[in-house]
């Protein structure tokens, strides 16, 4: 059987949707912010969901490593078939502390450097993203009293000529090097957007491009990368190369475009 069947990828939804749990119920109460020695806030929220995503990886068969950002130096590099988790617990914690409810939970799967699974939730906005290689993406709706509602996607593809893009950008990270890249680009809207939801805006056909000239890290891209790719789109560096996960004792993405085309 593939490593990514259908029942796997349902195990890491559920597993995904009980850490949105803990993060929603410190959200909903006072809570307190701590700072990194990257200089990135850390609430209560991000390691309560670090430590039910930990927890419910390990116990899924096949004893596959986990690399989450709460907890690096864990981590001891992917297995003998080049398989590890890539977890971000609390994607947009500055979005999660501004009550905007932009932030999501990220867990993918990755296997030779490339993100064959990936979910993405984002608890207060009560949406979610999945997708795995040979099974699709799809977002799924949760509507209250109601059964949730999943919906496969896919990418709007690449706008006819003279038409305006549709451009989603960060919200808590503008870059100076985004404007000329624009400039290039030609006529086209901005939207903010936080965290990893940017990328699935792309996967779900609303938005056409996301330049990210500005620093992430593996975990910030990997769920929804996923996503993005088996809706039919591409994420890649400035070069055209497909931004990989194969050395993952670095940390830090290069430069990246997602396209809502091939």
């Amino acid at each position: 059987m593939p490593i990514t069947n259908p029942d796997l990828l349902e195990q890491v939804f559920t597993i995904a949707k009980d850490a949105s749990r803990a993060i929603m119920a410190v959200y909903a109460r006072d809570f307190s912010i701590e700072e990194k020695d990257d200089k990135s806030p850390l609430t209560d929220a991000d390691k309560a969901a670090h430590d039910v995503i930990v927890a419910g990886l390990n116990a899924l068969p096949g004893n596959i490593p986990v690399l989450s950002e709460e907890h690096t130096e864990g981590f001891t590099g992917a297995d003998a078939d080049g398989r590890y988790w890539l977890v971000d617990p609390l994607d947009g914690t500055k979005e999660f502390i501004k009550r905007n409810g932009e932030f999501t939970v990220n867990i993918a799967l990755i296997e030779h450097g490339k993100p064959v699974l990936g979910v993405v939730v984002a608890p207060s906005l009560e949406v979610s993203y999945l997708a795995a290689e040979g099974l699709g993406a799809f977002k799924v709706t949760r509507h209250e009293g109601q059964s949730d509602e999943r919906q496969p996607i896919s990418v709007a593809g690449k706008p006819a000529e003279g038409t305006t893009w549709r451009v989603v950008g960060s919200r808590s990270h503008p870059s100076p090097d985004l404007a000329e890249w624009l400039e290039k680009l030609g006529s086209h809207n901005m939207v903010p957007m936080g965290s990893s939801l940017k990328l699935c805006l792309i996967a779900e056909g609303v938005a056409d491009v996301y330049p990210r000239l500005g620093p992430t890290c593996l975990w910030d891209t990997g769920a929804a990368q996923a996503v993005v790719e088996q809706a039919g789109g591409r994420v890649e560096t400035i070069e055209g190369q497909p931004l990989s996960y194969a050395t993952p004792q670095e940390h830090l993405n290069p430069h990246f475009i997602v396209w809502g085309h091939r």
